[in-house]
């Protein structure tokens, strides 16, 4: 495990730079850590991290008809496209909901700049709709991708949603609904 904030290493790479300047401009103070062995799934984060899965956030993009949106879930969790589009109708009066879909590897990266496995959430070379679901403020701290597939940083979730400018609102459920 390697610190950015200490050694440079990974924070030379433009994807984590701009991670890093995104969460500076906002306010976030964070500090990137990479792990060789790779944090590309929720558990291997949470593994590498040595926390729970959790207090991984998933960055997941889909479209929303034809835009893209940035949904951050709990690793434990499973973003729901059926909550997404409510979420995404509720309060606009005449707006009817939404179609919502997974977007393709092709897709994610052209609407954030990143790889699937290590899409952050800010730091996104265009704007795009954050929304974050409300079972990740239960956490004290949580970890997200900084912009590679084997770099992550930590932040208070209340603080990574006002930085990315999420909307939090109520999209995911358990991926195990047997789990804790």
């Amino acid at each position: 495990m390697t610190d950015a904030a200490a050694s440079g290493a990974p924070a030379r790479h433009p994807s984590v730079a701009r991670v890093l300047q995104a969460a500076t401009e906002r306010g976030l103070r964070i500090e990137i850590r990479q792990f060789p062995e790779g944090t590309r799934t929720a558990e291997d984060a949470a593994r590498a991290v040595g926390c729970s899965v959790g207090q991984i956030v998933k960055s997941l993009v889909f479209v929303a008809d034809a835009s893209p949106i940035l949904v951050l879930v709990s690793g434990a969790d499973r973003a729901d496209p059926d909550r997404i589009a409510e979420a995404l109708a509720h309060g606009a009066s005449a707006t009817p909901r939404p179609t919502i879909r997974r977007a393709t590897a092709d897709e994610a990266r052209a609407a954030t700049g990143f790889s699937i496995g290590g899409i952050p959430p800010l730091g996104h070379e265009r704007p795009i709709p954050v929304l974050v679901d409300e079972g990740l403020l239960r956490n004290e701290v949580v970890w997200a991708a900084a912009g590679l597939p084997d770099a992550v940083f930590s932040a208070p979730p209340a603080e990574l949603a006002r930085a990315s400018g999420a909307r939090v609102v109520a999209v995911a459920v358990r991926a195990d609904p047997s789990g804790p």
